[in-house]
């Protein structure tokens, strides 16, 4: 445990036994004061990259209503329905799960041709398998990939590429970005996705008629509840993954919990209560850490990247080093992220500013300014974005959820900059240069940069810190 989050628990403590009230609403009353409480906490940090996964299952097959292989896509522009981490406002995204309990998942992918691509394959713990595009395992040229099972012996058949899964579940995500808004480059980008094709090898020589669902416009919602339904989804997915050898001290620790590999979890009232409490005190502290888990991009700036990114990369995001598994580390990335590159900063790069210059979160009781310069180190085009800080996804029933460099619509300076604004309402005359923050909340933005070029990481190009207007 380190030193922030023992301070924590201690001050909690101290305050609950002190000020019932006030503990029971924090919702921190008992939750750290006992082994099998604060053991609780640590479960829910430990499995956040899985359980993040399963809530985007959950997802799919509910409000999607897909079966294993089916391809859920987006035909246009994801808006404030889209309930997932983190996702762009500008790529028409393609979503698919798979489990290879069963045998071994054929995935084939058209080639690239005259769409802005990227994409990448994750395992259940949402570590980056490979990347498919320009700059991926294919080099855009497409093909026929094998999926194989934990443990599968021998090799593919002729004519696949084989990919070796670590765990049964799976998916993976793709970036269709258009070149334009106008009508034939977008129906270009969706005739695409609805050549990719995924099914089991058993069924290769007859293949059912693939499904394609467009739940453009419908809510779907994979963001993971800080409840006790999320011990519920943990021990669901848990049960239907080996368990790895670094993972074994913690599955020793999750069966305080009433989580194992070989009986039903089924917790009681007061269990089901102090999990609650432990899942909300993950939240706090996950949501807490982003000061501890972020550095400035340029020196001074609130702009920022996780600590340590560029050796997580290295590692294949796994947040294995020689000496330890980063666990804290990698509970914020997968609580504001997923389907994370296997290549950082190949085909995109984005930064995230959650805080005014003084420290100050991101208010929606405020109005906000960010001047972007001219000249973004982004062949493709850039795009701003705002979150909700409590969940990491868009802000629900927002009506504008960030804008990008290809929206005509959008005012320029002389000099080239935009001025993008931030708030309830937008300012009169610069509508088409508003994105919509909540009153009473807290959010954070993310700034990205599609194609990014070299004068972003050396630096030589800064952009200013959001503003309070």
């Amino acid at each position: 445990m380190n030193l922030r989050r023992w301070f924590l628990c201690c001050s909690a403590a101290l305050i609950g036994a002190a000020c019932p009230a006030w503990a029971q609403q924090q919702g921190t009353a008992t939750q750290i004061s006992g082994p099998v409480e604060r053991r609780a906490v640590e479960a829910a940090i430990w499995g956040i990259p899985i359980v993040n996964f399963e809530a985007m299952r959950e997802a799919y097959f509910r409000d999607a209503g897909a079966q294993y292989n089916d391809i859920v896509y987006w035909s246009k522009n994801p808006d404030a329905k889209m309930q997932l981490l983190t996702p762009n406002t500008t790529s028409h995204y393609a979503y698919a799960n798979f489990n290879t309990r069963g045998g071994p998942v054929v995935f084939e992918l058209p080639p690239f041709e005259g769409v802005g691509m990227y994409h990448n394959l994750a395992d259940a713990w949402q570590v980056p398998v490979v990347d498919f595009g320009p700059n991926g395992l294919d080099r855009g040229k497409g093909g026929k990939f094998l999926l194989l099972p934990p443990g599968h012996k021998g090799d593919a058949p002729a004519g696949y590429t084989p990919i070796r899964m670590p765990t049964y579940n799976g998916y993976f995500l793709l970036r269709s970005n258009p070149k334009s808004q106008a009508a034939r480059d977008v129906a270009q980008a969706n005739d695409w996705i609805r050549k990719v094709r995924l099914y089991p090898l058993a069924d290769a020589d007859a293949p059912r008629a693939q499904r394609y669902i467009d739940v453009s416009g419908k809510l779907i919602d994979g963001v993971v509840r800080m409840d006790q339904s999320y011990f519920t989804r943990l021990a669901r997915i848990l049960a239907e993954e080996p368990v790895r050898p670094i993972d074994l001290p913690m599955m020793g620790m999750l069966r305080t919990l009433g989580i194992t590999h070989d009986r039903p979890f089924a917790p009681d009232a007061a269990l089901t209560a102090t999990l609650d409490l432990a899942a909300r005190q993950a939240h706090r502290e996950i949501v807490a850490s982003r000061t501890d888990q972020r550095q400035p991009w340029w020196p001074g700036s609130k702009w920022t990247i996780a600590k340590n990114l560029m050796e997580a990369a290295k590692g294949g995001f796994t947040f294995e080093v020689d000496d330890s598994l980063l666990i804290d580390q990698r509970a914020y990335t997968f609580y504001i992220a997923f389907a994370l590159s296997a290549k950082l900063g190949g085909a995109t790069f984005y930064l995230t500013q959650y805080d005014e210059a003084d420290g100050t979160p991101l208010s929606g009781d405020h109005d906000y300014v960010l001047r972007v310069p001219a000249d973004v180190p982004a062949e493709q085009f850039w795009a701003a974005t705002v979150y909700d800080m409590d969940s990491a996804s868009f802000l629900r029933e927002a009506p504008v959820v960030g804008l990008d460099s290809n929206d005509r619509r959008m005012k320029r300076n002389a000099d080239g900059s935009v001025d993008i604004y931030f708030g309830a309402t937008p300012p009169r005359g610069a509508e088409a240069n508003w994105i919509y923050v909540r009153p009473g909340g807290t959010w954070f933005a993310a700034f990205r940069f599609y194609g990014p070029t070299p004068r972003l990481f050396d630096k030589s190009w800064a952009m200013p810190n959001i503003e309070r207007r």
